[in-house]
């Protein structure tokens, strides 16, 4: 296995932009990520749209100089904890480097950002089918969650506008 660096990412740094678009786009492109690739506006207007966002932050795996892995997260509020949380949004980890756990080692740097921020917990979604993603997230602690087990597990919605 080579050495694979694992990096916060900086948004207005040209090699960690670009990055960050190739990785969302190849994610986006496979069927786990919607099997559609980015628009060119997106893949143009991202990195300024998140450097714009101090919410957001991202974490990057390079294998040399070859962008291997990406953690996107987006800062959030609990109403509940009087405190932030972390969502993590995007995770992808090319399909030539699976197996390594470069998502374990971004989701360590996530940790750590949440904590440094305050960050009472980190939430994300996976699809169910996403077997070997679910895997892994539960092997970092990551798990369902119901307020009362009488009302069931949470559900995560959307409604696109």
């Amino acid at each position: 296995m080579n050495d694979i660096d694992i990096v916060a990412a900086d948004y207005r740094n040209p090699t960690h932009a670009a990055a960050v678009v190739f990785l969302l786009n190849d994610y986006a492109s496979d069927p786990a990520g919607g099997g559609t690739p980015l628009s060119a506006e997106v893949r143009a207007g991202l990195p300024a749209a998140l450097a714009a966002r101090p919410q957001a932050f991202s974490v990057l795996a390079f294998d040399g100089e070859q962008p291997v892995g990406l953690v996107n997260c987006i800062e959030g509020f609990s109403t509940f904890a009087c405190r932030p949380l972390v969502n993590v949004h995007d995770v992808t980890v090319r399909a030539s480097h699976r197996g390594q756990r470069i998502t374990q080692r971004m989701l360590a740097m996530v940790e750590e950002e949440a904590r440094r921020r305050g960050a009472c917990k980190l939430t994300l979604e996976v699809l169910q089918g996403n077997l070997p993603a679910r895997r892994a997230y539960e092997r970092e602690g990551f798990a369902g969650y119901q307020l009362d087990p009488a009302m069931g597990n949470a559900m995560f919605l959307q409604k696109k506008l």
